[in-house]
């Protein structure tokens, strides 16, 4: 068995009444564990190789922490505590970034996002959807959907009120990982796998899903759709968007520079080079027309946005009086359409 490994975790979840997981917790998600650690836990786990998600129980658990105390002191007492659980237990063990194959490996994969161990496409997540199952998330935690109106009436008879916030396959992302020196105005509205970096600033439509977010710091008024990232001090404006993998963008990663602007009900289907700015309620998609201006106004060449991708200091407008599109930038249109066809 070798030692190396790409990630391990040990996790306590919720399953449904068929013993089929519905979610995992990990408090302390590993990237790259020491070999030392992962030779400590696999005899007791009994894992050899691979991707696997191993259920452990209670006794184990206080095995696993004895074995680990004296290597890693975090993951020492983290199996201390989960040596007192009444949940059911997992140790997820990673060799290598692969495709998904089961809910735990899917729930660790978004930890380590959330984490911030690793960025938005920093890990493989093929294969996710059909393990997440689409539950119920409640002020009882996740609930199968079969499950849910015997649920709802168990509690009605006891005087209680079962609470159901959202049903979805991915959960918000506060209720696992809150990371440092955010501010977060309405927490139902990140997912689990986004990644927030610090002195992000995420008010109340703002949104970001998973494998996606921002390095922080920024203001997020608007949606950062999965696979966006948004570069360090640029700011979405109210209601704007960004076109993520999901819907529509195709596998072009959309991803936004640094000290940028997209105002308010704005959007991009483009990636965005550093200190852009689009202009209030502008949706820039690959195929708009853009009329390149000099810096006297006048008209230097018509291309598609696509072609403008990733390139720094531009302004794109709408000329109010005809429709138009029209891109300035603070270096010379000359300038920038030589470096377009550099490119061809």
């Amino acid at each position: 068995m070798s030692n190396s490994l790409f990630s391990i975790a040990f996790g306590v979840g919720t399953q449904n009444r068929q013993g089929a997981w519905l979610e995992v917790f990990y408090a302390q998600p590993l990237l790259n564990p020491s070999a030392e650690l992962v030779a400590a836990v696999a005899p007791i786990l009994g894992y050899t190789e691979g991707n696997q998600a191993i259920t452990f129980t209670t006794a184990q658990a206080a095995q696993l922490a004895e074995a680990v105390k004296g290597i890693d002191a975090v993951q020492g007492k983290l199996l201390t505590r989960l040596a007192e659980s009444h949940k059911p237990l997992v140790a997820t063990l990673l060799a290598e970034d692969a495709q998904l194959t089961s809910t735990p490996e899917a729930y660790l994969k978004l930890h380590l996002l959330s984490h911030r161990l690793v960025k938005p496409h920093g890990v493989s997540l093929a294969g996710i959807f059909p393990l997440l199952p689409n539950v119920a998330w409640t002020s009882q935690g996740a609930i199968d959907l079969s499950e849910l109106a015997e649920m709802q009436l168990e509690a009605r008879l006891r005087g209680d009120l079962l609470e159901v916030f959202s049903v979805d396959k991915f959960p918000k992302m506060t209720d696992y990982v809150v990371p440092a020196g955010v501010r977060i105005a309405d927490a139902a509205r990140l997912r689990l796998g986004a990644y927030v970096g610090e002195g992000t600033t995420v008010m109340h439509e703002g949104f970001i899903n998973f494998n996606a977010g921002t390095e922080g710091p920024g203001m997020i008024e608007g949606r950062v759709s999965a696979g966006v990232f948004i570069g360090k001090g640029s700011d979405l404006g109210g209601g704007c968007s960004t076109m993520g993998t999901l819907s529509g963008g195709g596998n072009i990663v959309i991803k936004v520079g640094e000290g940028c602007l997209i105002g308010a009900n704005a959007g991009i289907g483009i990636p965005l080079g550093d200190r852009n700015t689009v202009e209030s309620g502008l949706y820039v998609t690959a195929g708009t027309k853009v009329a390149l201006l000099d810096e006297h106004n006048n008209l230097v060449k018509v291309v598609k946005a696509r072609e403008l991708a990733g390139q720094t200091d531009l302004l794109f407008r709408r000329n109010s009086e005809t429709g138009a599109v029209e891109c300035k930038t603070h270096k010379s249109a000359i300038e920038l359409n030589e470096a377009l066809h550099a490119h061809n």
